[in-house]
């Protein structure tokens, strides 16, 4: 099980590379179609490597899981890194293990275990210790992105879980990230219109994005909720402390002891989490 977990946690480590990319290499103006060029094409790359279609009921639920854990939480991740500084973003985006946990309760009947609330409170609290800072000035429209990407994430989450057993990991990724990206794309064109043309600079970001931080991290993910359960959803908040230490490399801003403390609440809060659901 240690395998798996620390498997599935390259997802949120590859994805917490998204905000330093993203702000850095690619259009900022853009932000509907930089989450449709990140999901349609690592889609239908995955596609290439298993060229099957599934069955009409499972390609349903997958497009149901597409709409919510990809066109509509990727459109909404990057309006809100487009306008709020990534420590808040990520900060909004911890409460996806609370949402998971209290959702859980009515959409499969898997009651919340008050160890498991606990948990999330906490990891929600580090990452505020480990990013959030005095002089932010929240955007609304930054903060309700967030906010709203991470209840997606997190219903997206459950539903893996409750529907990705139809296929494989690899399937399930796949046509999740075609639906969603498929979706995500004409919507982005008619509100955003087309980029600049793309550098050397802005492709390097896009295939980082596409690949690693897509392709293979949400094979990873998906594969590790439908060996871990939802609890996997605490090992997300590996993203934001890796975005964290990102900023503190390139910046040169290391870590305070408030964000040390900060640190070890979000590591405390994860293996908690995620050992308290496997044993339920």
């Amino acid at each position: 099980m240690l395998r798996t977990i620390l498997i599935t946690l390259l997802g949120p480590m590859l994805w917490g590379t998204t905000y330093a990319v993203f702000t850095e290499t690619l259009p900022v103006s853009h932000p509907l179609l930089t989450g449709a060029l990140r999901a349609l094409p690592a889609g239908l790359i995955l596609l290439a490597l298993n060229p099957r279609i599934p069955p009409l009921e499972a390609l349903k639920r997958h497009a149901v899981i597409g709409l919510i854990n990809i066109g509509l939480f990727f459109g909404l991740l990057f309006v809100a890194a487009s306008r709020m500084p990534g420590g808040l973003a990520a900060t909004l985006g911890a409460i996806q293990p609370l949402v998971v946990v209290l959702i859980s309760a009515w959409l499969i009947g898997r009651a919340p275990h008050p160890v498991q609330i606990l948990a999330g409170i906490a990891g929600f609290i580090g990452v505020g210790l480990l990013v959030l800072s005095p002089e932010a000035d929240p955007d609304p429209i930054g903060v309700a992105a967030a906010i709203g990407g991470a209840l997606a994430m997190a219903t997206g989450t459950i539903l893996i879980d409750r529907w990705g057993r139809m296929g494989s990991a690899l399937e399930t990724t796949t046509w999740q990230l075609i639906f969603g990206g498929g979706v995500l794309l004409p919507v982005a064109l008619m509100l955003e219109g087309l980029p600049p043309a793309p550098g050397l600079t802005e492709m390097l970001g896009y295939g980082w994005l596409m690949l690693l931080g897509t392709a293979f991290a949400y094979f990873v993910w998906t594969r590790g909720i439908g060996r871990i359960g939802p609890s996997a959803i605490y090992l997300a908040l590996a993203s934001p402390v890796v975005a964290t230490a990102i900023g503190a490399i390139a910046l040169g801003e290391w870590f305070s002891p408030l964000q040390w403390a900060g640190m070890a609440l979000v590591i405390g809060s994860t293996a908690v989490g995620v050992s308290i659901g496997r044993r339920r």
